[in-house]
């Protein structure tokens, strides 16, 4: 058994020098299928890009992200040589990221904000025609200018220049690391999200914001982490800080799961399209989960409910 836990400096190194090799090495989907794939990477924002209308506000959304960010993990310790696990991202440790050690633009964090743009206008999620939460911009907004991925170019960005967003338009990695955004993911609504959803459709949905009126603690972390990324659905794995938010998300949910592990643990509920439109049936447990390119083999939903079953042996702490 494996723990996801805090990492040393040299750890954090290390696992800032697997997430570049992967960057580095060539990708495994065909230019055919994604001319914005470069790297190994890529292989990893493509199938999300492909996907995301059926993995999120869905059934199969915390399972199908689980899976997604141990694959990412098992590619930097398989192919890159990293030999820890994959960190994860407390949101409510620090109420301003800017001076979290994971974005404060150090050496070993995943980089800082990016420069700031003035003169840009609020964010309106989940978007201009339906305002549920208002952004105003924070300082940043531009390209990240500090850490070990400011050098960061993110291949597969929309506006794209194919309308499936997997050509080829290389763009900085932006951010605009806001505090407001975070204060839906501070400790106490992280510990309120687990203690007070009695059943896994008041997680999720509370979660990814669908009854609170707020952004949730999902919605939080990527708008949290700002930028072009974390505002695009889509492509929001172009931004490495992804893995660490989406790690949190399944402690959350391994934590939830672990209070009533005998009704908990293979709990599943919502459709299989995004917001239920179009209308669809239910997910379960012997749906399958692909994910394309990226280097593991299919594997259905009820396989993944487990971290210590499965592929998976790894607990949190």
């Amino acid at each position: 058994m494996l723990f996801r836990t805090t990492l040393s400096e040299s750890q954090k190194r290390n696992y800032i020098k697997a997430v570049l090799c992967l960057a580095e090495k060539p990708p495994k989907t065909p230019a055919a299928i994604a001319a914005g794939a470069k790297s190994r990477y890529d292989d990893f924002v493509v199938t999300h890009i492909q996907q995301t209308m059926s993995i999120h506000f869905t059934g199969n959304f915390l399972s199908w992200h689980r899976y997604y960010v141990w694959a990412y993990e098992q590619a930097l310790r398989n192919e890159c040589g990293y030999e820890g696990y994959q960190p994860y991202w407390n949101w409510g440790l620090y109420q301003d990221p800017r001076i979290s050690p994971i974005f404060d633009g150090s050496a070993t964090s995943l980089s800082g904000d990016g420069a700031c743009v003035a003169g840009r206008k609020a964010i309106c999620v989940p978007n201009d025609a339906d305002c549920a939460v208002r952004l105003e911009p924070a300082d940043g907004g531009g390209c990240v200018t500090s850490g070990p991925f400011a050098k960061t170019i993110a291949e597969n960005i929309t506006v794209n220049p194919q309308a499936d967003g997997l050509g080829y338009n290389p763009r900085c990695l932006s951010r605009d690391l806001s505090t407001e955004a975070l204060k839906s993911a501070t400790e106490e609504r992280i510990v309120s999200l687990i203690l007070n959803s009695q059943d896994i459709t008041t997680f999720q949905d509370t979660m990814q914001y669908v009854v609170t009126g707020d952004l949730g603690v999902h919605g939080a972390g990527h708008y949290g982490i700002g930028g072009d990324a974390n505002g695009d659905l889509y492509n929001s794995p172009s931004d490495p800080a992804f893995f660490a938010h989406h790690a949190m998300v399944d402690l959350t949910w391994w934590t939830w799961q672990n209070l009533g592990p005998g009704t908990r643990q293979n709990a599943v509920a919502g459709t299989v399209t995004f917001m239920n439109n179009p209308p669809s049936r239910n997910a379960s447990l012997a749906d399958g989960l692909d994910l394309g390119y990226s280097g593991v083999q299919n594997i259905t939903i009820g396989k993944v409910m487990d971290t210590l079953a499965g592929p998976f042996c790894y607990v949190y702490s």
